[in-house]
């Protein structure tokens, strides 16, 4: 790697490292925590690359990129940042910066990205961008936030199409904020000032969808669930977007932003979802990854719906370290509709300014009961023949054996991340999440007896407690109805 880079962060740690790995490649690096001495540099024509923070003493990094190109079209600019939100990814994307990398960032990936810009010939020809208007941070009733891989893969996703004029489909299961994308193709794009209309099965009528289209001229139509509409509405769907891509008025007409379940495919195929609906709705699918996807991004979403709770007038709390401690631990088989639903039931109920660990434990056991399913492996459980013990025995929601199902689902975790790896970590909370189910499951069959269901599981008494409060498990002993 050869060139000079500029460094611009005011965390004194980040810019030892990245000047040692620098400069380790072959590197020269200047380095400031200033975007004032950043902008001197570039102006006498120093550097070859900038990598530069957001929120910096002296201003917002993303903020210096048209001055940057104004001045030198030419120099790439890599923009780090901490807040892991979807405004920050368009921003930058709006920007033209050659990359977004949410703090912390792996130092390899960014040290790749850095060999690329370094490498790449410079574009004399690339347009100097407007000055950007500036944009709130994140909306407190938008929880687009994320460090996550597969959260950050649709923010770049989502800042690359925000203002094209192709359809979107947004995919995902239920409860992971499909809505919530959808309006953001909307609130954060350069239609934001438009109508906005929304369309459910429950009113799809030719007059309503007809309104609809009225209302939103040159804004945005969001489609919820189209599957769920009947034959005629989607027939109707048909012709309001064969007549806004033809019709007289398509220089005006409103974006179509939909949402659907996570196989829209199947869908059609079980003809739940007309061929040609899907097609014309699909210009490009979003796919929103799960909350098992994005496990350490539950704590910040966690904080985060909390506090806009208290924009709503529930009580102002804020998680206690060890009520934290256990929501980190959880397996949280739920979305992040699940996860909001908690935060609230916890803000109304906490004794005090702080959410406390019974608090926080006696709410995830509530959650936990109305939802078992593990959350890497959501596995559905069959009814498995007393006399049938061999070692692969089906437990799947197919005819295979139990290894079978856990491979495809694993497979289609892996699938999620994309091009990115999980989070690391994956073996223990892969046996986790399959190992609290299966206590759970057992705990009820025998009743809350540990002995008896220390006995079905083929372990110690002292082994099954043990595992009982690492989990926090809490047991609860009745009679067992039959």
């Amino acid at each position: 790697m050869d060139g000079t880079v500029l460094i611009a962060d005011d965390d004194r740690t980040i810019r030892t490292v990245l000047t040692q790995a620098l400069t380790r490649a072959g590197c020269r690096v200047h380095a400031t925590g200033s975007l004032a001495q950043l902008s001197k540099w570039v102006e006498e024509g120093r550097g070859d690359l900038v990598i530069t923070d957001v929120m910096m003493p002296d201003g917002n990094g993303i903020d210096r990129i048209p001055a940057i190109r104004e001045v030198r079209p030419d120099l790439p600019v890599i923009v780090i940042s901490a807040q892991n939100t979807i405004v920050t990814a368009i921003r930058a994307t709006e920007a033209d910066a050659f990359e977004y990398l949410p703090k912390p960032f792996d130092l390899p990936d960014l040290m790749s990205k850095a060999n690329q810009a370094l490498s790449r010939r410079p574009r004399k020809s690339d347009p100097i961008p407007e000055a950007l208007a500036p944009r709130p941070a994140a909306d407190p009733a938008m929880p687009l936030i994320g460090h996550a891989p597969a959260m950050q893969a649709l923010f770049r996703m989502v800042a690359r199409i925000l203002n094209a004029d192709l359809p979107v489909l947004i995919a995902g299961e239920p409860g992971v904020g499909k809505t919530t994308i959808a309006r953001s193709f909307h609130d954060l794009s350069d239609r934001r000032d438009q109508g906005l209309a929304i369309l459910t099965s429950a009113d799809a009528t030719e007059e309503a969808i007809t309104r609809a289209a009225d209302k939103a001229r040159s804004g945005t139509i969001i489609i919820e669930n189209p599957a769920g509409f009947d034959p005629a509405a989607q027939a109707r769907l048909i012709g309001l977007i064969e007549s806004l891509e033809s019709g007289p008025d398509r220089a005006m007409a409103p974006r179509i932003v939909a949402t659907t379940g996570p196989d829209p495919q199947a869908d059609v195929a079980a003809g739940r979802l007309r061929s040609d609906l899907y097609y014309r709705l699909a210009g490009v699918t979003v796919t929103v990854p799960p909350l098992r996807a994005r496990v350490d991004d539950i704590l910040p979403l966690a904080n985060h719906l909390l506090a806009r709770a208290a924009t709503q007038g529930l009580p102002d709390r804020t998680l206690g370290d060890d009520a934290a401690s256990l929501l980190r631990a959880h397996a949280f088989p739920g979305n992040v509709r699940e996860l909001e639903n908690m935060m609230r039931r916890l803000a109304l109920i906490a004794s005090g300014s702080a959410i406390t660990a019974p608090e926080m434990r006696e709410a995830l056991s509530q959650q936990g009961s109305a939802r078992v399913t593990p959350v890497a492996v959501a596995m559905p459980v069959a009814p498995v023949q007393t006399d049938s013990p061999a070692p692969g025995f089906s437990l799947g929601s197919g005819n295979g054996p139990l290894s079978d199902s856990v491979e495809a689902h694993l497979q289609r975790y892996f699938d999620l991340h994309g091009d990115s790896l999980p989070p690391p970590g994956l073996y223990d909370r892969i046996l986790r999440e399959i190992e609290r189910p299966l206590l759970q499951v057992a705990l009820d069959a025998t009743g809350g007896n540990q002995l008896r269901c220390a006995d079905l599981l083929g372990i110690n008494r002292n082994t099954l407690r043990k595992k009982l409060t690492e989990l926090n498990i809490e047991v609860t002993r009745r009679r067992k109805l039959m």
